[in-house]
């Protein structure tokens, strides 16, 4: 499927997923829609642009965009076609002459067809380029693994000077777009497709302190420290982290949740601090098991603080059916019962936790 079918597909199945609710309860407003990252990032891009002179916008013909958007800026939104290789070397090009592209693509496409362009024209140079990736993970599960993203944090990580940020809602990507424009270097920016709630409007009521406004490179403390540790980043993730938090906390275990959404450079500090005192830690991402946040994370503690790590994520398969997102994540275990399962054998079953490994593949 090209991209721009791609693009047309997702703004009818968004059109048909996302009305807001439209049977509000007695004495209520009507619920407000829930944003996707990409619409936060699509809708705030033309006015930074507008405000800064040193902004292009790279579209790959996603169908994201509406060129309109861009008539006060003109001639600094490029769409480039279906041409990853082409659109990394224009990026580079612009930033090396003093400009700061947004690049934007699928993130399967970023990290897989475009990466040695990535690799030696933007990361060797260390030039300003964002790439602004979206349908990250298993967002577009319904065009099955050639649109799955699931080696894009591990291939963008271990490439020097590169940072890395996965927002966990449509504010923090807003954020994380406003903040890349002071950072050095390249920055690789992970959307997903579909709207998730904000984080804000999830803050347990009981949580003895106030949740850190989001930064760029500092870890987010989602529950305070506990018996254990569950770390994720991404959407679905930290909200599957959350859950798994009151899940066990009826279960009397104290599950602290720390919402990594830099994943390079790593805060260690929080790893470290969460880790600390507990029966281990749980990792939760969506992205193969192996080089993302989860080998991040047991790669700091096995040299700093060795623990016991179980990582929740993708197994090592390909999916071998395509569905929405929701389904695959259901159905490969990157779950709020996966999370809660982990933490539980962390304890070696008790507490009521059963003994069978989450860690094993549920194909």
């Amino acid at each position: 499927m090209t991209a721009d079918a791609t693009g047309r597909a997702d703004r009818a199945n968004g059109a048909r997923g996302a009305r807001p609710d439209e049977r509000p309860g007695e004495g209520r407003a009507p619920a407000v829609r829930p944003r996707s990252a990409r619409e936060a990032y699509r809708d705030l891009l033309p006015g930074l642009m507008l405000a800064d002179e040193r902004l292009y916008c790279l579209d790959s013909d996603t169908g994201l965009f509406d060129r309109d958007a861009f008539a006060a800026v003109s001639g600094r939104y490029l769409n480039l076609g279906i041409a990853e290789h082409n659109l990394m070397g224009t990026a580079a090009g612009l930033a090396a002459s003093g400009r700061m592209p947004f690049v934007t693509t699928m993130a399967t496409f970023a990290a897989t067809r475009a990466l040695e362009f990535i690799k030696i024209d933007i990361a060797y140079n260390a030039l300003p380029v964002r790439i602004v990736a979206t349908h990250g993970g298993l967002a577009a599960g319904h065009l099955g693994p050639t649109h799955h993203a699931l080696e894009d944090l591990g291939i963008m990580r271990m490439l020097p000077g590169f940072t890395v940020v996965v927002p966990a809602d449509a504010r923090q990507a807003e954020e994380a777009v406003r903040q890349s424009l002071a950072l050095p270097g390249p920055v690789y920016i992970r959307l997903g497709r579909g709207a998730t709630p904000d984080l804000d409007g999830g803050r347990p009521a009981a949580a003895p302190f106030e949740i850190a406004p989001f930064e760029i490179g500092r870890a987010q403390w989602l529950r305070p420290p506990g018996d254990v540790a569950i770390i994720a980043c991404g959407p679905h993730p930290v909200l599957a982290a959350l859950r798994a938090a009151d899940l066990l906390d009826a279960r009397g275990v104290r599950a602290a949740v720390l919402n990594v959404h830099t994943p390079h450079p790593l805060d260690a500090d929080a790893v470290l601090a969460a880790a600390a005192g507990t029966r281990g830690v749980v990792t939760v991402e969506e992205h193969w098991r192996t080089g993302g946040l989860g080998g991040a994370v047991a790669e700091t503690l096995a040299e700093r603080a060795p623990v016991r790590v179980a990582r929740i994520g993708m197994p090592a398969t390909f999916a071998e059916r395509a569905g929405d997102q929701e389904h695959l994540l259901d159905r490969y275990g990157i779950t709020a019962d996966a999370a809660v399962a982990a933490a539980l054998k962390l304890f070696g079953g008790t507490h009521g936790g059963g003994t069978d490994d989450p860690c094993l593949s549920r194909v």
